[in-house]
């Protein structure tokens, strides 16, 4: 049988659980771990509620360990993520639409206000 690469997606069945993760038999015999983190997204109380021994996966090669040849496994990789979203940034407030010009405007207010301040002082 073909040893898996990083990046792979294959099928297995879950042949252990502990409370750190689960351990699967991939389809070519190899045994690797899903680790509880990338199980899928957010926290979780009990990876038994997760998964069940004899039960089929399809999981990700995310990393072999290239001294002692550990499988990290995946499912987690295979879900489209909820937690990351789009980022909008704002420069200038998204409310107020002066641009440059009404920028420019404002800071000749300014200068002649703190012009005439300091003025009244000295």
């Amino acid at each position: 049988m073909k040893k898996v690469e990083i990046g792979e997606v294959v099928e297995g069945k879950i042949s252990g659980i502990q409370q750190y993760g689960a351990f699967v038999r991939l389809e070519n015999g190899e045994e690797g771990l899903i680790h509880v983190s990338e199980v899928r997204e957010g926290y979780i109380a009990k990876i038994g509620e997760e998964f069940s021994v004899g039960q089929l996966v399809k999981v990700k090669v995310i990393d072999i360990d290239p001294y002692n040849g550990q499988i990290s496994l995946s499912t987690r990789a295979l879900q489209p993520s909820k937690m990351r979203r789009e980022r909008r940034r704002f420069w200038t407030s998204k409310s107020v639409k002066i641009g440059f010009k009404g920028c420019e405007e404002e800071l000749k207010k300014e200068i002649e206000k703190r012009v005439a301040k300091s003025k009244r002082i000295g």
